[in-house]
C-alpha cells in the first residue's frame, strides 16, 4: 500500500500523480473502515480527501499552516502527518481525537471544534508572522456551512481590508458545477493564476499610472471591466468586495487541477480565495445517498452503510421531536428554529409536519437566539433546539434579547453533560454554570424521557424564558408521564441519615446506589430536584437543617447545580454538611459516556463509592 510509505507530508512529494490516485483509494478505504468501527465524522471527510492531498503535497507544513475550520474534516490530514499507526485509535478512550489538536500533533496548529473560527485565527497567524518577520504560508480551509456564520464574514472583511498575506479555501459540498461552468472556470482560472498574466497585470497598471493626469482613471477603470468580466463568468462578486482574489469554482475531486491552483496561488502576496466544490461521502455510495446521516455516524456496517442494529428506546433528541409535532397540532404559535441541526436535533419531523414554521438559520446560532426574540414579541411561542456545547456563542443574547425582556423563549438544549467521542469541544458541561445566573430564567433537567415531554408542555405555559437541558443518548423505555408543577422537586425516597439531589439521567443510578445503602444500615434520602432554577427551596431547606445533603450532577461543579444548593443554604445559615458530586475543573478529554461517567464518579459504583465513604465518616 502507498499509505503505508507515508509517515509525514514530506514522504508525498515523492510520489508520482498516479501513485497520489491509488493514494486517494486508500485513504478513502482506511476512513471507512476505522469510522464503521468507531463512529465518527464520514461523509465531510470523504469529500476533501483529494484537496487534502493537494494541500499536503504542495505546501511545506508544519512552516506553512494549515486551519481546518471546525475540523470534523480532518481525518485524512492525520493519516498522511503521521497518525496512520494510531488511526484505529481515533476517538477512542486514549486514542487520537476527532478534531485536531495542538496537543497532539505539530501538523496541527489550531484546536477547532465549532464552526466559522478558522479565517479569524489563520489571519491572527498572518499577523503574526509578520510581525515576527516569518515565512510561511498560512491556509484556512472552510466549509461552506460555516460561512452561515457571522465570525467567518467578520473575518474575511478584516483580511481583506488589511491586504495580508492569507489563503482561504472555501470547500462548498452543497452545490454542483455544471459542465460548461466547470469547463470554463478552470479556464479562466488557470489563466489568472498564471505567473505571467499576474506580472503583466501589474506591468500594465504601472505603467498606466504614469500617464499625466489620466493614468490613475484608467487603472480604476481597467480594474473595474476586467472584474466586470470576471463576474459575468464566475461567482465570486461577494469574495472580490470584500478584498479577496477570487479563484474557483474548481472540481475538488480533480488531483491535478487541484495541485496546479494551489501552487499559482500560495505564490501570491495577498488576500485571495480558492474556491472547490466537492461530494460529500464522495467515493463511498452510502454516504453519498445519505450525507446527513454520515455526518457524524455512530458504528455502521460497511458492506451496507447500514446502522447497528439496536432494539434500545428512542433518543431524548427523538422524544423531543415527537412531542413538538404533538404540540404544533394544538398551538398553531409554536414555532421550531434550529442552527444546522435539523435531524440531529430531533427537529426534522417537526419539518416535515409544519414547513412554514421550522426556521434552520445555519451555523448562526447567535442570530437563531434574537430572532426568536423576535417572534416571541409578537405573540409566537419559539422553541429553539440548540447543543449546549454550540449555545455557548449565544450567551449574549439569551441574556439581553431574550432574558431582560421577560420573553417567553424555550431553549432545548440538546446534548446536555458529556456527549462521548466528540471530545472537550462538544462536552455540555458549562450550560447550568452560563445560564443560571441571569434573571428570570427557568432551568429544567429531566430524570427520563417522559418527565422531559412534561417540562416541555410546562415550557410552553409559561410566560417566562425556559431553557431544558436533556442529554445525548437514548431514554430509559419510561411509559408514564407525570405533570410537574413550577419549581417543585419530587421526592423518591426517605432517608434518616441524610439525603441525595439529583438531577437528569444522575437520577436512577443513585437512587439504585440509595437502596443499595439501605441493606447496609444507611438510609439516605432520594430526590430528582428537576428544577435547578427555581430551586425547590422549602424541601432543600427542610431535609438540610440536621442532615448532610449530597448533590449529583453532570456538570462541572464549578457554578452548578451544587453550587446553586450550597448557596441557597449559606444564605439561610444552615451548617450541615454538603457533598458535590460532579465533573472537575477541567475540559474533559474524548471517550466514550460509559467510560468517562465512571472515570468521574458518575456511574453507579462510582456514586456507591462516594456516598458510602461520606455516609460512613458522617457516623
Amino acid at each position: 500500500m502507498i499509505l503505508d510509505r507515508i509517515d509525514s507530508p514530506d514522504d508525498l512529494k515523492r510520489l508520482s500523480i498516479n501513485e497520489l490516485i491509488q493514494l486517494i483509494q486508500e485513504l478513502r478505504a482506511q476512513i471507512v473502515e476505522v469510522v464503521a468501527k468507531n463512529g465518527g465524522h464520514l461523509a465531510s471527510n470523504l469529500g476533501v480527501v483529494e484537496l487534502t492531498i493537494a494541500l499536503h503535497y504542495v505546501l511545506n507544513p508544519p512552516q506553512d499552516v494549515i486551519v481546518w475550520d471546525v475540523g470534523h474534516q480532518c481525518y485524512a490530514h492525520k493519516l498522511l502527518t503521521g497518525r496512520r499507526r494510531s488511526f484505529v485509535t481515533l476517538r477512542q478512550d486514549g486514542g487520537i481525537a476527532g478534531f485536531p489538536r495542538r496537543e497532539e500533533s505539530v501538523y496541527d496548529a489550531f484546536n477547532t471544534g465549532h464552526a466559522s473560527t478558522a479565517i479569524s485565527a489563520a489571519l491572527g497567524m498572518a499577523l503574526a508572522r509578520d510581525l515576527r518577520g516569518e515565512e510561511g504560508v498560512i491556509v484556512a480551509v472552510v466549509g461552506d456551512g460555516s460561512l452561515s456564520g457571522g465570525m467567518a464574514f467578520e473575518a474575511l472583511n478584516h483580511a481583506g481590508h488589511l491586504k495580508k498575506d492569507l489563503l482561504v479555501i472555501l470547500n462548498s459540498n452543497e452545490m454542483s458545477i455544471s459542465p460548461s461552468v466547470g469547463a470554463l472556470s478552470s479556464y479562466l482560472n488557470r489563466l489568472l493564476t498564471m505567473p505571467v498574466y499576474n506580472r503583466a497585470r501589474q506591468d500594465i497598471e504601472a505603467l498606466l499610472k504614469r500617464v499625466p493626469r489620466v493614468g490613475p482613471k484608467m487603472v480604476t477603470l481597467k480594474r473595474r471591466v476586467e472584474e466586470a468580466v470576471k463576474h459575468l463568468l464566475i461567482p465570486g462578486a461577494l469574495f472580490e468586495e470584500l478584498g479577496f482574489r477570487y479563484f474557483g469554482p474548481i472540481d475538488g475531486h480533480n488531483l491535478s487541477n487541484l495541485i496546479e491552483t494551489i501552487k499559482r496561488v500560495k505564490e501570491m502576496k495577498e488576500p485571495r480565495l480558492i474556491h472547490v466544490v466537492t461530494k460529500k461521502g464522495k467515493g463511498y455510495l452510502p454516504a453519498e445517498e445519505n450525507p446527513s446521516w454520515f455526518h457524524g455516524s455512530g458504528p455502521f456496517d460497511p458492506t451496507t452503510g447500514k446502522p447497528m442494529p439496536s432494539t434500545d428506546p428512542p433518543t431524548y433528541s427523538e422524544a423531543f421531536g415527537e412531542v413538538m409535532v404533538e404540540l404544533g397540532r394544538e398551538d398553531p404559535r409554536i414555532v421550531a428554529i434550529t442552527a444546522a441541526m435539523a435531524e440531529g436535533t430531533g427537529l426534522d419531523a417537526f419539518q416535515k409536519s409544519f414547513p412554514n414554521r421550522f426556521f434552520d438559520v445555519g451555523i448562526a446560532e447567535e442570530h437563531a437566539v434574537t430572532m426568536a426574540a423576535g417572534m416571541a414579541v409578537k405573540g409566537l411561542r419559539p422553541v429553539v433546539a440548540i447543543y449546549s456545547t454550540f449555545l455557548q456563542r449565544a450567551y449574549d443574547q439569551i441574556l439581553h434579547d431574550v432574558c431582560l425582556q421577560n420573553l417567553p423563549v424555550i431553549f432545548a438544549i440538546d446534548r446536555a453533560g458529556v456527549v462521548g467521542e466528540d471530545g472537550p469541544t462538544h462536552h455540555g458541561v458549562f450550560d447550568i454554570a452560563y445560564l443560571r445566573h441571569i434573571p428570570g430564567i427557568v432551568i429544567m433537567v429531566p430524570k427520563d424521557e417522559m418527565e422531559f415531554r412534561a417540562m416541555i408542555k410546562l415550557a410552553l405555559s409559561l410566560e417566562r424564558p425556559v431553557a431544558i437541558r436533556y442529554p445525548r443518548g437514548r431514554g430509559l423505555g419510561v411509559i408514564l408521564e407525570k405533570k410537574i408543577e413550577l419549581g417543585k422537586a419530587e421526592i423518591l425516597r426517605e432517608g434518616r441519615d441524610g439525603t441525595i439531589l439529583a438531577i437528569g439521567r444522575m437520577v436512577y443510578p443513585a437512587l439504585d446506589v440509595a437502596e443499595e445503602l439501605s441493606v447496609e444500615g444507611i438510609e439516605i434520602g432520594m430526590v430528582n430536584a428537576r428544577f435547578v432554577k427555581p430551586l425547590d427551596e422549602d424541601l432543600i431547606l427542610s431535609i438540610s437543617k440536621e442532615k448532610p445533603v449530597v448533590t449529583i450532577e453532570e456538570h462541572v461543579c464549578a457554578g452548578g447545580f451544587g453550587s446553586a444548593v450550597m448557596e441557597l443554604l449559606a444564605r439561610n445559615n444552615i451548617r450541615t454538611a454538603v457533598k458535590s458530586i460532579g465533573l472537575p475543573d477541567r475540559f474533559i478529554e474524548h471517550a466514550d459516556i460509559t467510560a468517562l461517567h465512571r472515570r468521574y464518579h458518575l456511574d453507579k459504583d462510582g456514586i456507591w463509592q462516594e456516598l458510602s465513604t461520606f455516609f460512613k465518616r458522617k457516623d
